[in-house]
């Protein structure tokens, strides 16, 4: 019943940005962890940037102070700014949502598992 739809990817020149967004809809869970995730073929999935119901937020080494991680609640969208894109950025970027707490434990939304997640979208940064 959950679905994320995903937009917003392409392709870019090294140093240049692009805002990724993420729609989510039949989330009726009282909290939540959302992510964003990268995949290249070949390799598994890295968690890139995690955001917390109450705000909290969390980052891969490889892209802090330069991706934000956010959220507008009114339109139910994710999203993902990346500034000063390298070509190590270039994947398969992926959001996902879970609740954060159930069954009185709450795991940090940068471990854990998902299983809703979007349909993915191209990020390729040329040199």
């Amino acid at each position: 019943q959950v679905l994320l739809v995903q937009s917003g990817g392409g392709s870019v020149q090294t140093g240049g940005s692009l805002r990724l967004s993420c729609e989510i809809s039949g989330y009726t869970y009282s909290d939540h962890c959302m992510v964003w995730h990268r995949q290249v073929p070949g390799k598994g999935r890295e968690g890139v940037a995690s955001l917390r119901s109450d705000g909290h937020s969390t980052y891969t080494d490889s892209v802090k102070g330069r991706f934000t991680i956010s959220k507008d609640n009114a339109k139910n969208t994710l999203y993902l700014q990346m500034n000063s894109l390298k070509p190590e950025d270039t994947a398969m970027y992926y959001c996902a949502v879970r609740p954060y707490c159930g069954g009185g434990i709450c795991t940090p939304c940068n471990t854990g598992v998902y299983v809703w997640w979007g349909q993915g979208t191209q990020v390729t940064v040329s040199s």
